[in-house]
């Protein structure tokens, strides 16, 4: 029996995740996954806190692009980041739990078009961040016919 594209995104998250040290070792957490989607929270470390006392841009940057990661890879093909462009709206800061949600705009071919919104815990949007995703040869599992 086929999967549903709920179930293959949730199977490719979770053969992901066991690899993705940088997520991992950031400290992020996968809240959701699902066809075109994802959701990943990430809390702001000391160790992530620049010379303004703000957290450092690519911490943003690195929980918006862990989220387009699992958006434009949750249906069995492998994809990369082929651009990406991020907004910065707002400083988020020491303990901030900042929240990334992605979504699919366009997907057709080997390219995509992925949104990310990136919030704080009191729901301020602090980043935008758009990711144009290039699929790569391979699969994360075979599909098997039942």
């Amino acid at each position: 029996m086929p999967l549903t594209p709920q179930e293959t995104a949730e199977r490719c998250a979770e053969i992901m995740w066991p690899d993705d040290h940088a997520a991992r070792g950031l400290g992020m957490e996968i809240v959701a996954v699902g066809p075109g989607a994802a959701t990943l929270r990430m809390k702001v470390r000391q160790d992530m806190v620049n010379g303004h006392g703000s957290c450092h841009g690519a911490f943003i940057f690195a929980v918006a692009d862990s989220t387009f990661a699992y958006a434009c890879n949750s249906d069995n093909h492998r994809a990369v980041a082929g651009g990406v462009d991020i907004n910065f709206l707002a400083p988020t800061y020491l303990d901030d739990v900042l929240t990334a949600i992605g979504h699919v705009r366009q997907q057709g071919g080997r390219s995509g078009i992925y949104d990310i919104e990136v919030s704080n815990q009191h729901g301020k949007l602090v980043a935008l961040f758009r990711g144009r995703s290039v699929r790569v040869k391979g699969h994360f599992f075979e599909i098997t016919e039942g």
